[in-house]
C-alpha cells in the first residue's frame, strides 16, 4: 500500500526541500523510491536523513509540484532535519539501506522520532482529487496527455462538489501546470 505524504529533506548546507512522495511502510521501516535524478534522493544520500510529514493541507502537495510558495519548516532531531511547521504529524527518518536501481533506487529508512501535532479529521473528496492530480502532473513527461486531461475531467466532479478555498487554490495551480504543458506541446508541434 502506498501512502501520499510530504517528505522534507535538507542539503548538507541546510537548504530545505519539500516534495510529495508516495511511501510504503514495511515492518516499521519506510520505503521511498525517488526517480533519478532528484533533490530528495541527493539530500538523503548526502545527509542520511529525511522527515515524513503528514498533512491535510493539499496546497503543500500542489505547491511542490507547481513550484509555488514554499511552506514554512522548522528544525527537528537536534538540528539534523527539517519538518513542515504546520503538519498534523511528523516522523524523523534515518537512512539504513540503499538498493541501487538505474531509475528508482529503494531507500529504506527507520523512524527515530515521531510527534503528533494536531488530530487528523479525514480527507474530503476534493483533497483526494488534488492529490491525484498532483501525481498526474508530476508525471506529465511520462504519461499521455490524453490520460491526464481525461482524469482531470473526472476529478473535477469532486472539486465542484466538495472543495473549499485551499483545495480550489491547489487545484488551480495544478490546472495551470497542465495548461502550460499543453501550450508548450502545441508550440513544439507548430514549430
Amino acid at each position: 500500500m502506498i501512502y501520499e505524504t510530504i517528505v522534507t529533506t535538507c542539503s548538507p548546507e541546510g537548504e530545505a526541500h519539500i516534495a510529495p512522495f508516495g511511501i510504503q511502510w514495511h515492518d516499521g521501516k519506510v520505503l521511498i523510491m525517488p526517480f533519478k535524478p532528484s533533490t530528495t534522493l541527493q539530500n538523503i544520500l548526502q545527509t542520511g536523513m529525511a522527515v515524513l510529514n503528514l498533512t491535510d493541507d493539499v496546497r503543500v502537495f500542489a505547491a511542490a509540484i507547481a513550484k509555488k510558495t514554499t511552506f514554512a519548516t522548522e528544525v527537528v532531531a537536534e538540528g539534523k532535519a527539517l519538518r513542515l511547521k504546520d503538519c498534523l504529524a511528523h516522523h524523523v527518518l534515518t537512512l539504513t539501506q540503499v538498493e541501487e536501481d538505474e531509475v528508482r533506487p529503494k531507500l529504506w529508512l527507520k523512524v527515530i522520532e515521531s510527534e503528533t501535532h494536531v488530530p487528523f479529521m479525514g480527507f474530503n473528496r476534493a483533497q483526494a482529487a488534488v492529490i491525484e492530480l498532483a501525481v498526474l502532473v508530476s508525471r506529465l513527461q511520462r504519461l499521455p496527455i490524453e490520460k491526464v486531461t481525461q482524469e482531470m475531467q473526472y476529478l473535477q466532479i469532486a472539486i465542484d462538489k466538495t472543495a473549499g478555498p485551499r483545495e480550489l487554490e491547489a487545484w488551480q495551480w495544478l490546472v495551470d501546470c497542465v495548461n502550460n504543458h499543453l501550450a508548450q506541446q502545441s508550440g513544439l508541434q507548430q514549430a
